[in-house]
């Protein structure tokens, strides 16, 4: 089975997947999907054969750990960030800004109350 950290096929699969992540964060985006969404979608199931097991194995994480990102049960932290910038030679910035686009779009979605702002006195 071929793993996407197999010899040179690795450098051009993560420059590939760097772009296609990138294109993420340059614009705010409505209804942007779960870091894990494209974590799934540009890596995991791009990169041919490889299992969420294997993926979790070489990230050094469990494979509930990994399947709860991947399926947007949990988020992206700052050591799952630090984790995947190594191993997709990525900066961590790109999957916390990810998250954050996330967790803010999510957010103003459930707001619902109507917050006057303050006026600050000269």
């Amino acid at each position: 089975m071929k793993t996407i950290s197999e010899g040179s096929h690795r450098s051009s699969f993560v420059d590939n997947r760097k772009s296609c992540i990138c294109r993420f964060i340059i614009m705010e985006m409505h209804n942007p999907p779960h870091p894990g969404e494209i974590l799934k979608e540009e890596v995991v199931v791009a990169a041919a054969g490889i299992t969420i097991a294997e993926a979790a194995r070489q990230l050094r994480v469990s494979r509930v750990t990994l399947s709860r990102i991947l399926n947007g049960k949990s988020s992206i932290t700052a050591a799952m960030a630090l984790r995947l910038s190594v191993w997709l030679k990525t900066s961590p910035d790109v999957w916390m800004n990810l998250q954050t686009q996330y967790d803010l779009w999510r957010a103003r979605q459930d707001m619902d109350c109507d917050i006057t702002p303050i006026v600050l006195a000269a």
